[in-house]
């Protein structure tokens, strides 16, 4: 019998400097069944990852402070920990699919719930997979 996919053994960090939406954005990736963690920069986000080897999906935002944007750290990510799949938003920065890592989404802002939970289910069955 086939086990079924349990998306609480995996993780979604959530990388968002404006705490309403990084409260918002946690609220979405649990309500689709996820552990989730939360940082407000790319540091942050870096060291989240080196400490949680759970993790399975980045949803980062692209405008951040500190060192690192957000595309920067998609970047970083995909080559550091390749089986991340990565969601990137922005309110105001047009990211054009030259600009996304590999296999990453772009969801502009303010992102439609709904699309958001449906593409972590989708991140979900491909984990599954």
């Amino acid at each position: 019998m086939a086990q079924s996919f349990d998306p609480a053994r995996y993780a979604v960090l959530v990388v968002e400097d404006d705490a309403l939406v990084r409260a918002e954005a946690v609220d979405l990736c649990e309500e689709a069944g996820f552990v989730t963690y939360e940082a407000r920069n790319a540091e942050q986000a870096i060291r989240q990852l080196e400490r949680h080897s759970d993790i399975r999906v980045l949803f980062t935002d692209v405008e951040m402070p500190g060192t690192m944007d957000g595309l920067n750290l998609a970047r970083a990510v995909r080559d550091r920990w390749p089986p991340v799949t990565i969601i990137v938003t922005s309110g105001r920065v047009q990211v054009g699919k030259d600009d996304m890592p590999e296999n990453g989404l772009f969801f502009a802002k303010p992102y439609p719930p709904r699309s958001i939970i449906k593409a972590l289910n989708d991140i979900a069955a491909q984990i599954q997979e």
